[in-house]
This record gives C-alpha cells, structure tokens and sequence, in this order.
C-alpha cells in the first residue's frame, strides 16, 4: 500500500501582531497574506501540483476580530478543493483588541481541564463551522499542546483524527501519553492519532518534518525513506504565514524555495507517495513500527548553513 501523505497547513491570526497593536486589517494581512507567499500562493503551488492539502484553521481570533476574516480564509481554501479541519490557541479567550495581548487566557490547551477542553473544542468548531467550513473530524492543538485529556474531549465530541502528538516537543507542550518516536497512525483514546513526521537530525534528537525547520535535502531524505520502508503516513507541518519573514513583510527565499521543490517532490513520488484528506477517512495502515529517517552529520551540517543564512539575511524586515 503506498503510504499516505498529510500536508498539513495550520492557519491561523498571529499573537505577536496581535501583540504589536497592529490595526485588524493589516493583523489579517500579516498573517494569512505576508508578502504574497501566505495561503493563496501556497493553494495556488498545491494546485499547480495536483496535491491535497488540510488547512488547520484557528477560529479562537474571531473572539476579538470577528468573524469575518475566519470565513474569508475558510472560503478561499474550500474554493480551492482543499480541506479545512480545526486548530485551536486558547490564549485568545480573555483577549481583547487594542490591549497589545495584555490580557489573554493559558496559552497552551493541556493547561485546562478535561471539561475545559470539551468546552473550548465545541465552541472552536461551531465557530469553524458558522465561518463556512464542514464539521470538522480532524484537530491539531496549537504549539502541538495535547494531552491524552486531549484525545477523550475530541472523542466525546466525536472527531476522528488527532495530528498534536509531536515527538520533538515532548513531554511538554506535547503531552500525548505516546512514545515520542512514535510517527506511525495508532489508535488512542478514543481517535486515530496522525503524528508528525520526524526525523532524526543528530544521534538521539528529533526534529519534526516542517518547512521551515527541515531543509530540502533532509525533506528529500525523509520521503524517500518513508516511502521504501512502507511507512503508514507522512504528516508535514506549515504555517499560512511561514514563507515570509517574522515581521510578514518580505518573502523568506530559504523557506518560499523549500515550498516549491516539496511540491515538485511529492508530485514526482506520487505512486508511492499519495496525499490525502483526514476528511475522505483514507485506509490506514495503525500502529506500524515506523522508524525516523536516521541522522546524516552532512545533511544536519547543510541545513544549520542554510538557517543561518535564512536567520542572518532573509528574516531581515523589509
């Protein structure tokens, strides 16, 4: 069976513009559209590509914004044939506009009780689903902050899949009772949990399979080692506004490059390598062996080069 591939694109208003005291529009802007490389030039790159992607989409900054940018972001991606499913930042609860985040709720979700997380995930997706999207059946928490309390909320409330468990961010803000090697689908608590890919940089450190923490090479690597070992799934983490610079004002070429050369990737693996939509329910193969691609001392050197260049030159503001 060829293994399944979730690009997966969480979307969401940024806290720190949100924290700079920038205007709605332009926290909106920033956020979804920096520079022209935020989400529609990245449906434009998957489209071109013929790739499916899920778009995490954050509803909790309607709570101070409104509504109306989360259906704007909602329609553009369901326009373009893909997939919206459900991300969630608690801090925006208690937040108001104006006050340059002075007042906010916990920031990371496994911080509230059960009930608490019931609470905040019913009211996220009926948020999600008056902004235009299907109800959702797939969840990732922000900062990948899910505990297996996590995992039964999103079961009592009826959700599929779970994609929080994050190897490289465990034990905490990732706190799913899972080994944090674990990047295989597996049954737990109540819901299918879809990992994030990771690959093994160094002897004994992780890091997770996301644009800009990954280089193309390592990318390359990581694909193909999934695709000959018969891994179940490879799940890759973006952001709708990571191919910018933090400031969102300028494209980062470091990152915009690695975009491009994982779609042209994943179009020429396509018979071994095939995307999917948590939404289409796709046979998976759980609980699967699956190991990290192993370290390479010459890829982690290439990569740390090109991040310093990325860091030094292409983060500059415009």
């Amino acid at each position: 069976m060829a293994t399944r591939v979730f690009i997966t694109i969480d979307t969401e208003l940024m806290w720190r513009h949100h924290v700079a005291g920038l205007d709605a529009a332009e926290v909106v802007r920033r956020s979804i559209e920096p520079a022209g490389v935020g989400v529609g030039w990245q449906l434009a790159q998957l489209a071109a590509h013929g790739l499916k992607a899920t778009f995490f989409v954050d509803p909790m900054p309607a709570l101070v914004y409104g509504l109306d940018p989360i259906k704007r972001i909602v329609g553009a991606i369901l326009s373009a044939g893909q997939e919206v499913q459900l991300h969630l930042h608690p801090n925006w609860t208690g937040a108001h506009a104006g006050d340059k985040g002075a007042s906010h709720g916990p920031f990371e979700l496994i911080d509230y009780s059960l009930a608490e997380q019931v609470r905040l995930i019913a009211g996220a997706a009926e948020m999600l689903v008056a902004a235009g999207a299907p109800d959702p059946i797939a969840f990732r928490s922000g900062s990948y902050s899910a505990s297996d309390d996590t995992l039964a909320a999103l079961a009592e409330l009826g959700f599929a899949y779970d994609s929080s468990h994050n190897g490289s961010e465990h034990p905490w803000p990732s706190a799913i009772g899972l080994d944090p090697r674990q990047i295989a689908p597996i049954a737990h608590r109540g819901v299918i949990e879809v990992p994030v890919t990771l690959i093994e940089d160094l002897p004994g450190h992780l890091r997770h399979f996301q644009i800009c923490a990954l280089s193309s090479g390592e990318m390359r690597a990581a694909l193909d080692h999934a695709m000959h070992a018969g891994h179940a799934a490879v799940t890759i983490v973006g952001h709708g506004f990571e191919l910018a610079n933090r400031a969102g004002t300028r494209p980062n070429a470091v990152h915009v490059r690695r975009f491009e050369r994982l779609c042209r990737m994943l179009a020429a693996r396509r018979g071994g390598l095939v995307t999917e939509f948590f939404a289409d329910r796709p046979a998976l193969a759980l609980g699967q062996d699956d190991v990290p691609l192993a370290p390479s001392a010459l890829r982690t050197r290439l990569r740390q080069a090109e991040q310093l260049w990325s860091n030094l030159v292409e983060e500059r503001a415009a």
